[in-house]
Order: structure tokens, then C-alpha cells, then sequence
């Protein structure tokens, strides 16, 4: 079988939609079944890609997508140019690793798109003003043209059902990112002038729903009241987005721009380092698809201090100190800190749900399902018509699509 892999996106540094479409490789690549995969990245997404150490394999191919940077350009390849690639490649099946524009009848294949969350309405000002619209407009016409849908969680998926209609719902599947303890070299502190000061680890994008300003004030209070020593560290991984000039902000007004360091682009081994060392790690957000770090931090042996949703208990129900972020949520997240902190660090635990063979097996049993039922589906259509939701045009001068396999 021959997989396509769309992972065009505009990110340069690793984050989760990239890890995921990464590790789809690593879950697909030891299986017999597997005769080529193409991997598909944007020129300024090579680094990452190298820096990901994926498995040496003939059957591997990585492509460049000869695109700008911008919003519209990407777009517009993803709804033109991936079709004509996966006529190119032969493909059989074509899975995009996130919600793009999907022309679902220019494809000589089934499409699966991967639905990490339902972000756009769920907490439409992660994106700001109107953007939001735009990206809702964009989740619905790649979700109802889709010939499946693979939804990292239970939640993610309930939540799919809520927004919903049932055609669309009906399509979706759960299959979890792939999350494996790594066996990673010794490295060094990535945290600017550390001297071994005890630190608490937070890994989250500067979004709305990773609720980094309560966290910042919860570690201030922690300070303030001396729960913590006075030379501890909170350190933030993740990239940068619509939240952070508060964030900044936020550490200017409480004066620890000493103790609160804000890093991203950090190695697998540089990531690895920082969980195996933190005092804890916190996942304080409003609203998760997944909740990655916390899968990654019980692998490692950390102490998790996490809100109280749905995703996060679909993780680690029996491992983690969940706190309920409702009334004094700073002070309730401070305490559940404090009480995590007197605890012994734990063991790293397994987690077999989450393991490359296992979601090899559900990708592939997706993947057949979809190829033996190819006929009926185009025989019928996609289940709403391309640019039916929202109107893409696309100009003959849109450069053609330019690739290399290493």
C-alpha cells in the first residue's frame, strides 16, 4: 500500500499537529503492509523534519512542496496540488495530519483527515477575530468531504459530535496519537543559566485554551507564600501565538522575569531532558483535543499536575493530580502544586493504548476499510460538493508542485 502524508503547515519548530504527523511515519513504516510512504513538508519545515531522526527506509520518500509561506498559498496548494500529487504517486490513500481546504473529487483515492480538536468553535478566540470564521469554514468543508475521520481522542470525538451534523460524525473513528517513551543520550539544560534550581514544566502553545497566565499566577503565589523555594523556575515550551504578549505582560507585572522563562524550538533530547528533571509537570488548560505532555510526562516519570476535563482523564485517570478550575482557580491550582510537589516522584509508567503497533493496526484496519469501500464512495460523491462551504480560486499561475525523495 502506498500512503501519502500531508504535513504542510506554517510551523518551523516542532509542535503537536508536526509530532503527530512525524509519528504516523514511525507507527506505519515497520508494518509489511507498508510498500512507500510520501511525506510531504513545506520548504521551511525541512530542519524539523531532520531533526526528527525518522527511521532510514527505501520506502520512505520525503517532498517538498514548492510554496510561500502565507495562508492563502498553502491553502491553495492543499486543495490544488495535493491531488495532483497523489495522481503523481499513485497513492492509495492520501492522510492529511490536520483540517485543510479538501477537494475530495480530484483525488484518484480515499482522503483520512486527523481531527486533533474542535478548537474553532470551541474557543474561537484562540485564532482572534475573524479569523476564526475562517477557520471554521475551513474544518467544516474538510470534514464533510473527507472519506474518514480519525479523531486523536474519545473527546476529541464526543466534541466532534456535538458540533456536528451525524453524516459527519458517523464517519469518524478514534485513533490516538502515538506517544512511546524515548531512549534519549544524556543532554544538557536547555533552560537559560540554570544551576540546578528546581523548575516546574509546562509544555503549551501561546493560546487561549493552554490558560498560561492562570499558571503564571498560580507559580507566583507559590512564591509568595513560600510553598516553593524562592529560587525555583517555571519554564514554558511552546510556540508562540495570540496569547503571547499577555504572557509577557503578565511576567513584567508580577516581576519574575527571572523565574519564568518562555522557550521553543527545543530538541526531542532537549524536550526529554525537561521532563525527566521538572518538579512537575502542569497542564492547567480550559480545553483540550489530546493533552500530549501529559502522555509524554507519565512515560518519563513525572509528577502531573493537570485540569479536571475529559481529555486529560482519557490519559492518566489513575496518575495524575487533577485540580477543578472554577472558583479561585489560581489559589486551586497553587495548592494542588504545593500537595503534588510533597509527593514522591513516580515511576515511569506504560502506556500500551498509546504504542507505535498498536495504532499501527488501526490506521491500517481504517486504511482497507476505506479502499475496499473506494468504489461505492465515488460512485456517490463526496458528501457535499468541492467549495461548497467556502469559495477557493485558484489562478492558473499557482506554481507547480516541486519534489525530491531522499
Amino acid at each position: 500500500m502506498k500512503v501519502l502524508i500531508a504535513a504542510v503547515s506554517h510551523a518551523t519548530s516542532i509542535s503537536g499537529v508536526q509530532r503527530h504527523a512525524l509519528n504516523m511515519v514511525r507507527c506505519l513504516l515497520p508494518r509489511q503492509e507498508t510498500d512507500e510512504i510520501h511525506f510531504v513538508v513545506a520548504p521551511w519545515q525541512c530542519r524539523m523534519v531532520e531533526a526528527a531522526r525518522l527511521p532510514v527506509d527505501h520506502r520512505l520518500q520525503i517532498h517538498i512542496a514548492d510554496i510561500d509561506r502565507g495562508s492563502l498559498s498553502r491553502n491553495l496548494w492543499h486543495y490544488r496540488k495535493l491531488p495532483e500529487l497523489a495522481k503523481q504517486l499513485n497513492a492509495d490513500v492520501v492522510h492529511l495530519s490536520y483540517p485543510v481546504p479538501l477537494n475530495a473529487r480530484a483525488f484518484p483515492c480515499p482522503t483520512v483527515v486527523t481531527l486533533h480538536d474542535m478548537y474553532p468553535y470551541e474557543i474561537p478566540m484562540n485564532f482572534g477575530f475573524p479569523k476564526f470564521l475562517f477557520n471554521r469554514a475551513i474544518l467544516r468543508q474538510c470534514l464533510r468531504a473527507a472519506d474518514a475521520i480519525a479523531c486523536v481522542s474519545d473527546a476529541t470525538r464526543m466534541r466532534l459530535k456535538q458540533y456536528a451534523p451525524a453524516g459527519v460524525w458517523k464517519k469518524a473513528v478514534r485513533i490516538y496519537n502515538c506517544v512511546e517513551s524515548e531512549l534519549i543520550a544524556e543532554a544538557n539544560s536547555p533552560i537559560p543559566r540554570w544551576k540546578g534550581e528546581t523548575f516546574l514544566l509546562c509544555i503549551a502553545q501561546h493560546r487561549r485554551n493552554k490558560n498560561i497566565p492562570l499558571l503564571i499566577r498560580a507559580f507566583d503565589r507559590l512564591l509568595r507564600s513560600e510553598w516553593i523555594d524562592a529560587q525555583s523556575k517555571l519554564i514554558v515550551i511552546g510556540m508562540r501565538g495570540p496569547e503571547t504578549a499577555s504572557i509577557h505582560r503578565l511576567v513584567r507585572e508580577t516581576r519574575r522575569e527571572r523565574s519564568v522563562h518562555l522557550l521553543e524550538g527545543l530538541s526531542e533530547t532537549e524536550l526529554q531532558w525537561c521532563y525527566r528533571n521538572c518538579a512537575a509537570l502542569v497542564a492547567p488548560s480550559l480545553t483540550e483535543g489530546f493533552g500530549l505532555p501529559i502522555a509524554e510526562g507519565l512515560l518519563a516519570g513525572c509528577r502531573v499536575v493537570c485540569s479536571n476535563i475529559p481529555a486529560h482523564r482519557e490519559i492518566g485517570e489513575r496518575s495524575c493530580q487533577f485540580v477543578t478550575l472554577r472558583e479561585h482557580p489560581a489559589q486551586a491550582l497553587a495548592a494542588a502544586i504545593a500537595d503534588t510537589l510533597h509527593e514522591p516522584k513516580p515511576e515511569p509508567i506504560e502506556l500500551p493504548q498509546f504504542s507505535a503497533a498498536a495504532l499501527a493496526e488501526d490506521y491500517w484496519a481504517l486504511y482497507r476499510r476505506l479502499i475496499a469501500s473506494a468504489a461505492s464512495a465515488w460512485s456517490t460523491g463526496p458528501a457535499i460538493a468541492p467549495g461548497a462551504d467556502i469559495s477557493i480560486t485558484v489562478p492558473e499561475s499557482q506554481s507547480a508542485l516541486v519534489y525530491r525523495g531522499k
